[in-house]
């Protein structure tokens, strides 16, 4: 059974998804080639989110903050050195900042990257997962499409991720990408240290991880406008 088999059995997708995108004009605005695993995944569920927290990045989608063609992984890339020089006391990387490409997030602000080694070999790599350009990582030594199974089955447990996030049965809701759901989570990823930070002056009872309520990110915004 195929890690994509895997998936759609246990998180079955959309009955009607998008084309898929031209993968060799992806590929050549990249300059990269793609992981064929990520290539089928994306044309199997198309845009969305699975348990209604993981986002994936969509070649030429309309929104910026999910765009895998777009700015947004060169940028992550960029930030990662720069978040880290910033701390009073820097964090050692697990990976060189040029050999990760961002290609997810999640509700909570944690980036999802491929590591590219082999650079010639797409689909020998594997996934790290970052909690808002901070420590710690987690490394996962697998394609995107295992981690996904192995995540929602429950066996692989990311230390950040929400305890509650396989409350209820896996399931993947499909998205235009045109509403406002990958803008929240990336306002959300760059600002969650400042959320939670405003959250606790304000008198709100918030963990300090997990996955920070709809209810307190709106609250934020209302209070920070600009």
């Amino acid at each position: 059974m195929t890690a994509l088999t895997a998936l759609t059995a246990l998180c079955p997708p959309p009955a009607v998804v998008p084309s898929a995108p031209d993968w060799l004009q992806v590929e050549e605005t990249l300059g990269t080639g793609l992981p064929q695993d990520y290539k089928e995944l994306i044309t199997t569920y198309g845009p969305g989110q699975f348990c209604g927290f993981i986002t994936l990045y969509q070649p030429h989608a309309p929104s910026e903050w999910a765009d895998l063609t777009g700015p947004m992984p060169a940028r992550l890339r960029g930030q990662i050195e720069e978040v880290r020089q910033a701390a009073r006391h820097p964090w050692p990387l697990p990976y060189s900042p040029e050999n990760l490409f961002a290609m997810g997030v999640t509700g909570n602000g944690d980036y999802l990257f491929w590591v590219t080694q082999p650079a010639s070999a797409p689909d020998e790599w594997t996934v790290a997962v970052n909690e808002a350009l901070r420590a710690p990582w987690f490394t996962y030594n697998g394609s995107l499409t295992e981690f996904l199974v192995s995540v929602l089955r429950g066996t692989t447990s990311v230390p950040f991720f929400p305890k509650d996030l396989l409350e209820h049965a896996p399931a993947f809701t499909p998205s235009t990408l045109q509403s406002s759901t990958p803008a929240t989570a990336a306002q959300t990823s760059v600002s969650t240290r400042t959320i939670r930070d405003w959250a606790t002056a304000n008198g709100y009872d918030l963990p300090e991880r997990g996955r920070i309520p709809i209810d307190i990110i709106e609250a934020w915004k209302q209070d920070n406008p600009s």
